[in-house]
């Protein structure tokens, strides 16, 4: 959702829960043509709620593009995935890639006529989509037909999962909110865009790199939400005059937040799920939503058209929206499910640590099409004069 790996220790901070869902998908990661089994005990415990009655009849292999923390974390979402898949379809193999560049390898491919040979991206966000449509005369990714996903029905009503694709090409399995994080002994509670500005928060406030960090992004396109596409560049003025300072990646900011380095970092609603878990103390770790808001961040499925094996797929995404799968990428993505609340059984250490803004904001396909580069093109130059 940064292609997302945290090391658990560095410069003695110690972190020691799976940050998958924290760090979104961060770019740089390698090729990998398949997963080791880790040892993981099978968590599948209610096989109605994953299995399918006609899994026995479908075979052959599924090949899952992702990022690369949906894997190598210390208890990531795709091993688990993995072995409750094979489970219940036991005539499926699911092997996995991690595509240098994530999907914008894909679209290299289609702009050089290359045939896509991975059958499902698990990991689409909406900007990926217009990124796909402003490059590509073709589509990456079907229309999906809706009525072969039999839990589509479990997606919750929510501008917090719509993806507002016109093409219909996505099927969201979790999400997530931008907000900030911040140390309450050495900063106040930020409120509002413009008290970011004040002298109280000079020099306070990390960020990420919008060229090439989801959550980096998100802030942005969350002021453009806020400020409008002529008055987005005036308020990051006034932010890089209050010392406002960026990092290429989430795991990076973060990390200096934790060495405290500064006292406050853009990041994620659910940081005192594991902060809490790891034994953090949660005064440092307070969730800040500026007015009330907090940017959700969306992550979905999709099929590549290039792909022959539209049943096996078409039951995996099914298989995603399962009560145990919900639950299970929830919890070892430290994200919100996709599916309304009587379709998901999460534990208590994550609802009570996990919030979710009053107002969620979000800038959808219409508004990122046609603008989305040049929005991040004109921020990028105006951090380079700086």
């Amino acid at each position: 959702m940064d292609r997302r790996t945290l090391l658990r220790a560095l410069g003695g901070v110690s972190v020691g829960v799976s940050l998958a869902g924290c760090a979104t998908q961060d770019n740089g990661t390698d090729d990998t043509d398949g997963l080791e089994d880790d040892g993981l005990e099978d968590e599948t415990d209610d096989a109605t709620n994953v299995s399918d009655p006609d899994g026995d009849e479908l075979e052959g292999t599924l090949w899952v593009a992702t990022y690369s923390s949906m894997l190598e974390d210390e208890n990531p979402a795709g091993v688990w995935i993995e072995e409750a898949f094979e489970e219940a379809y036991p005539g499926i193999e699911l092997e996995w890639t991690v595509p240098d560049g994530d999907v914008g390898h894909y679209i290299q491919r289609a702009q050089q006529g290359v045939e896509v040979e991975t059958d499902v991206y698990l990991g689409l966000n909406v900007d990926d989509l217009v990124r796909i449509d402003d490059t590509l005369d073709e589509q990456l990714f079907v229309s999906l037909e809706r009525d072969r996903i039999e839990r589509i029905d479990r997606v919750r009503e929510d501008p917090s999962v719509e993806f507002d694709d016109p093409h219909g090409r996505v099927v969201p399995y979790d999400t997530g909110y931008i907000s900030l994080v911040y140390d309450e002994t050495e900063v106040p509670e930020p409120t509002s865009f413009d008290d970011l500005t004040e002298p109280e928060f000079e020099d306070a406030l990390l960020i990420q790199n919008a060229q090439y960090s989801d959550p980096g992004q998100a802030f942005l396109l969350w002021t453009i939400a806020e400020f409008g596409e002529d008055g987005y560049l005036e308020y990051w003025e006034a932010l890089l005059e209050n010392g406002v300072s960026d990092r290429d990646d989430w795991w990076s900011s973060y990390l200096a937040y934790l060495e405290e380095e500064r006292p406050m970092v853009v990041s994620y609603s659910t940081d005192q799920v594991y902060a809490v878990a790891d034994g953090h103390d949660l005064s440092r770790h307070q969730v800040g939503f500026l007015d009330g808001q907090g940017y959700a961040n969306p992550e979905g499925v999709g099929i590549f058209t290039d792909s022959e094996k539209g049943d096996l797929a078409y039951a995996f995404i099914d298989f995603l929206l399962s009560r145990d799968a919900q639950a299970e990428i929830a919890t070892r993505n430290v994200q919100f499910p996709a599916v309304a609340d009587e379709y998901v059984d999460l534990d208590e250490s994550f609802t009570d640590y996990a919030f979710e803004p009053d107002e969620p904001v979000a800038l959808g396909y219409d508004d990122l099409s046609g603008n989305l580069d040049e929005w991040v093109d004109d921020w990028a130059r105006l951090l380079a004069t700086q």
